[in-house]
């Protein structure tokens, strides 16, 4: 459609059902309702990302898609995770001794395979391998130095243009990291995070907390203080959010800051996605 010079309006699904509730709920009604909505200036629309960040969302989303399906092999057959990041270089070698029933262990090593032809940094990876192999992010992701690592590809793929987040908190908010509010009587009360927004994000952010709650400074004194009053779990969640914070800061002043385990810190100068 952009090609064919249409002018497009993605519609918020959430607002515009808070805007435009109805009993009947048909094609010609809502589309009725949705033109009106845009006629009146009072449509509620989501953000376009460029085609090239959603080619790029796309295929990072798939890679959380496969490591998501390795998980569910294991939960499956009763496995237990002894390492709590599969993909290091410890948890590849356990996946790949793991003896398993033939079609869960072909259904196994097909998604190890796609995972290592995806992953651009697997440090295992065989220095004789072909080039055109093991690459696919680097050739369709943007020429953007900001793209490593992968945690910080996914945020800037996900995320999109900083500038239409006016702080920190509406960033979090809108990736659904924030609690549910439910007040009455003068009484808030603070309920489960929200969950809306992208999974993908909120799942690499949680890795990444997961990570930094194994290392050191101040994301792990949180994990350890906060886990204490209100267990892993929630802790896990909170330092996400306080990743998310960092990356706003990061992609709105012109670098992340990005911490690695067993590796000092280092920063990523940051260029503009192209719009």
């Amino acid at each position: 459609m952009e090609e064919a010079g249409y002018e497009l309006h993605l519609a918020h699904p959430l607002r515009t059902e808070a805007i435009a509730a109805a009993r009947v709920k048909t094609d010609a009604v809502d589309a009725r309702t949705l033109a009106h909505l845009l006629r009146t200036d009072l449509l509620p629309e989501a953000y376009i990302a460029p085609r090239e960040l959603r080619d790029l969302r796309d295929l990072l989303r798939h890679r959380v898609a496969l490591k998501q399906r390795v998980g569910a092999i294991l939960a499956k057959h009763g496995v237990a995770r002894p390492y709590s990041d599969l993909f290091g270089p410890g948890g590849l070698r356990f996946l790949e001794q793991l003896e398993l029933r033939e079609g869960p262990r072909r259904r196994l090593d097909s998604l190890l395979s796609l995972i290592g032809d995806l992953d651009r940094d697997r440090r295992d990876e065989p220095r004789d391998r072909p080039a055109r192999q093991g690459r696919p992010l680097r050739r369709g992701a943007l020429p953007d130095p900001r793209r490593r690592p992968y945690i910080a590809m996914l945020v800037i793929a996900e995320v999109g243009d900083i500038s239409r987040f006016p702080s920190a908190r509406h960033l979090c908010a809108w990736a659904g990291l924030t609690p549910t509010v439910r007040s009455s009587d003068g009484k808030a009360r603070l309920g489960h995070i929200t969950g809306q927004g992208s999974p993908a994000l909120r799942w690499a952010l949680v890795e990444a907390a997961q990570h930094s709650a194994r290392g050191g400074g101040p994301l792990r004194d949180a994990y350890e203080r906060i886990s204490k009053r209100r267990g892993k779990s929630v802790a896990k969640v909170a330092v996400a959010r306080k990743i998310l914070t960092l990356c706003f800061y990061g992609l709105r002043d012109g670098e992340i800051r990005c911490l690695a385990p067993r590796a000092k810190a280092r920063t990523i100068r940051t260029v503009a996605v192209a719009s």
